[in-house]
């Protein structure tokens, strides 16, 4: 076992041995910190400062993320793709009206992971796009569209075929794209922290990995509510040009051969636990 993770472990038990009013639970706790430190010949005193260093917990904090110029077509697929990500890294965010910044609210190195997953990510959407749009191939599909119309003085709604246009096709195509990424960053989030509590369990001495995960959320939820001004709930982006399946197809093929990143990133997906947190 490394000495970092041995440290952890004994400041773990010697924390629990000086927390507790029970007299016996604090023997206890001191006699296995104790057993532990002899067998690996750690001093108790470097255990239990390492384990206040690391107690010095960071903080949850708000970031801008700027997102495009105001008027851009399909900024608002640009968020939807950003806040999947932030969905899987324990981040929460409140979209600007303008869809041209997102305020995000996170621990530093989750919003980090947002921001390198979503510059890549990002890329690989509208390079994908741009490909489907040159092949033409959405040209020979048709995309329903609401027509309005005024009779008698009453307001009717009429859906009619049209052939797609490429902004529509875009749009789809990218909305397509970005759901697709959410629903893997969400099972690779549920896998990592399954598998994170399960091998926890099965530890000799538990870290608290659950409750880890569990304080690490009412953090967030705490300092979002205290912090958020939002008004109303963003709720995606809307293809008010049409509807294309095609479209949404072609996105969502691209979205599942999307590239997630290489393993930093993909440590990272699941968002991490604030220093001394399950430890």
């Amino acid at each position: 076992m490394g000495t970092d993770k041995m440290l952890t472990r004994i400041g773990g038990l010697l924390r629990q041995a000086e927390s507790t009013d029970n007299e016996h639970e604090a023997e206890a706790f001191l006699a296995a910190a104790q057993r532990l430190a002899t067998s690996s010949s750690v001093d108790l005193a470097v255990a239990r400062a390492h384990i206040a260093n690391r107690e010095r917990r960071p903080t949850p904090m708000q970031r801008v993320i700027p997102i495009g110029e105001a008027g851009k077509r399909g900024l608002r697929t640009y968020v939807q793709l950003f806040v999947a990500i932030a969905a899987a890294n324990d981040v929460r965010c409140d979209v600007a009206r303008s869809s041209t910044t997102v305020y995000a609210y996170g621990f530093d190195t989750d919003i980090d992971t947002c921001e390198a997953l979503y510059t890549s990510l990002l890329i690989q959407m509208v390079r994908a796009a741009d490909q489907y749009i040159k092949s033409g191939s959405y040209k020979t599909a048709t995309a329903e569209k609401i027509v309005v119309e005024r009779r008698y003085g009453r307001v009717f709604h009429r859906p009619v075929e049209v052939p797609v246009a490429a902004v529509t096709a875009r749009l789809n195509f990218q909305m397509a794209f970005a759901a697709r990424i959410g629903r893997r960053l969400a099972e690779v989030k549920a896998d990592v922290e399954t598998e994170a509590v399960r091998a926890d369990a099965a530890e000799s001495v538990p870290t608290g990995t659950a409750l880890a995960l569990r304080d690490k959320e009412l953090a967030l939820t705490d300092f979002y509510t205290r912090t958020s001004e939002a008004r109303g709930t963003w709720r995606g982006p809307q293809a008010s040009a049409g509807y294309s399946a095609a479209a949404r197809r072609a996105g969502d093929r691209a979205g599942k051969a999307a590239r997630l990143g290489d393993s930093p990133e993909l440590g990272g997906v699941r968002g991490q636990l604030p220093r001394g947190a399950g430890e």
